[in-house]
């Protein structure tokens, strides 16, 4: 209750707020991707956009496809139902990929994280398919995964043929779908140290090792940059989908078909330097903070936590500050069991003057299962016998 009421009084800071809409509105006066054939750039958080050209032109992705590759990887080691530390086998199909890889052979293991490290930094598609497979039994399976998640994340504009990003028809996503995405993925922010890392070696102490060296090479260049995922084909050009952190500040940058990797990572590093010079963020809650309780109906357990699903924050110009900003939990009504562990079960919502400036959801902290026949009339009976006493 302590940390819930300290919360709420931190929602209502005595300081003056831009909402997210004004800033996304505005107009930067400058060009900051002119080579690019789209770009976007945006704050994590709350996902104001704060610079776009042409955000919604369907273009091939290339590897910037191992974004949503890399977020359903760490949502099965989120839900449990894939470790870290798991020996991840080698099919032929997989070893078999061509492009960036790291030549994986036939039947060759590698743990899951160092697996994650090979798609990350070295791109490896060879790798991006073994995980695929041992997640959904086929790299055709994990696509139809893939696509899954894009509608449920409301993306209308892009539809996955596979893991890699490796040239396929109909293969395609735009600049503000890969942002939305990649706002997704750094939810797990464990997922920055594989993509925050400049060079690492696989298979150490063997005379098979390898060395990684990071395709992103703002990794090393930009301070605050520690991710996310570079794409090129001949189709696709340079793409690149960046986001650095600067004084509790994150933000996402995106280009599409840049003509050379320099002048990709030119308007990329322009962008990054706009957000960091003109805009702050407020942060509000870490995520997997508690808010309160859902009842459960029929559950083995009567309630269960919901919690913040990601880092929320305000964002406003350069010098502004907070004012006036209202918070409103709400419980979705009539949960029933089984529940599982990152369920959506409400949402929170920050307000000013009456319009919603953020909207996040509020997830279940555990898993829920229905309640046997016992235990919902040992409940029953237990009420019944309470009821009788007040009388």
């Amino acid at each position: 209750m302590k940390r819930f009421v300290s919360l709420l009084l931190l929602a209502m800071l005595v300081t003056s707020a831009t909402a997210p809409a004004a800033l996304a509105e505005e107009k930067t006066g400058v060009e900051l991707a002119n080579d690019a054939g789209s770009a976007i750039l945006i704050e994590r958080d709350t996902g104001t956009v704060l610079y776009d050209k042409n955000s919604n032109e369907q273009l091939p992705p290339a590897s910037m496809t191992k974004i949503m590759t890399m977020l359903l990887i760490m949502e099965a080691i989120d839900s449990g139902k894939l470790k870290k530390d798991e020996k991840i086998r080698t099919s032929e199909y997989a070893a078999s990929m061509g492009g960036s890889q790291i030549f994986l052979e036939p039947g060759e293991e590698m743990t899951t994280e160092e697996m994650l490290k090979a798609i990350a930094i070295g791109s490896a598609n060879d790798a991006s398919v073994a995980m695929a497979e041992r997640i959904a039994g086929s790299e055709e399976a994990f696509v139809e995964m893939m696509n899954k998640k894009v509608k449920e994340l409301g993306l209308k504009n892009t539809l996955f043929q596979n893991t890699t990003g490796l040239p396929a028809d109909n293969h395609y996503s735009t600049a503000n779908d890969m942002a939305v995405i990649a706002k997704e993925l750094l939810k797990y922010e464990d997922i920055t140290k594989f993509t925050g890392t400049y060079e690492a070696y696989l298979r150490e102490n063997t005379d098979k090792k390898f060395w990684l060296v990071n395709t992103n090479r703002l990794v090393r260049f930009y301070s605050g940059v520690d991710g996310l995922k570079t794409g090129y084909t001949g189709e696709a050009k340079y793409c690149l989908t960046a986001t650095a952190e600067k004084n509790g500040m994150r933000v996402i940058a995106v280009v599409f078909g840049a003509p050379t990797s320099k002048s990709r990572n030119a308007q990329v590093t322009k962008m990054l330097d706009y957000a960091f010079s003109q805009y702050e963020t407020h942060p509000m809650y870490e995520r997997n903070v508690s808010v309160g309780k859902v009842k459960i109906s029929k559950g083995d357990k009567k309630t269960v936590e919901a919690l913040t699903s990601e880092p929320i924050s305000l964002l406003t110009k350069k010098g502004e500050n907070v004012d006036e900003v209202k918070q409103k939990v709400a419980f979705k009504k009539d949960v029933k069991a089984p529940i599982e562990k990152g369920d959506e079960i409400g949402s929170i919502k920050l307000v000013k003057d009456g319009i919603t400036i953020v909207e996040s959801p509020l997830v279940a902290k555990e898993k829920v299962e229905e309640a046997g026949w016992w235990t919902l009339f040992k409940r029953s009976f237990g009420m019944f016998t309470k009821s009788g006493e007040k009388n």
